[in-house]
């Protein structure tokens, strides 16, 4: 009876122990307001930091809905026909990636820091080397990734109302049409790595980011 007791009592705990972690991954929250370029992590229900970011343009827009961080990725390899570009200030995706749970998509870096705070991307959300390193920092696998294309009260909370200079807004996307007709973006040349990827992951592309 000891025996079973003791093992019903763990079993409690490591469903307390499950939901406790459920319940931290769930309460921190990217936020991307594509129509006004930016990026938001809220943790707690706290605004923690904000970023510009560069967003998809208009004939290779950013997916709108809710996603999550599959895999997150420090000094990634880029492949793109033939080509083969090793970590470095030429590396079209930075330092960074934080792969979405929608193929091809992502948080990255850029070799164009020029774009920062416009529709120039083919689809992933791009950051300065600065912002993406501390944001890479922060959030982990499975945090909540919400991708918004038009302004709406949420965003305007976070942002602000953006009536300095509105940009256009952007093309509709979502996630249930997944990605476009084309090829995504950014997309893995190799099985992703199994949990955080603390090793170099090899991603391939089709088409400039």
């Amino acid at each position: 009876m000891r025996l079973t007791r003791w093992a019903a009592m763990a079993v409690v705990a490591m469903g307390m122990a499950a939901a406790a972690v459920a319940q931290s991954a769930a309460a921190r929250v990217i936020v991307v307001s594509l129509e006004d370029r930016k990026l938001a992590l809220i943790e707690d229900g706290k605004v923690m930091r904000v970023y510009p970011v560069a967003v998809g343009k208009a004939s290779t827009p950013s997916p709108q809905g809710t996603f999550t961080i599959e895999r997150r990725v420090v000094n990634p390899v880029y492949r793109h026909g033939g080509k083969t570009v090793q970590p470095g200030p030429g590396n079209p995706v930075g330092t960074r990636w934080m792969g979405l749970n929608i193929r091809g998509y992502g948080i990255h870096g850029t070799n164009a820091p020029k774009s920062i705070g416009k529709a120039a991307s083919h689809g992933c959300i791009r950051m300065a080397r600065a912002d993406l390193e501390e944001l890479y920092e922060m959030v982990a696998v499975g945090d909540t990734v919400e991708l918004i294309g038009q302004r709406n009260q949420e965003t305007a909370l976070l942002f602000g109302n953006g009536q300095e200079s509105a940009p256009q807004s952007q093309p509709v996307l979502n996630a249930q049409s997944a990605a476009p007709a084309s090829s995504p973006a950014v997309e893995p040349a190799s099985p992703a790595p199994a949990g955080e990827a603390a090793k170099t992951l090899a991603i391939a592309a089709r088409g400039t980011r």
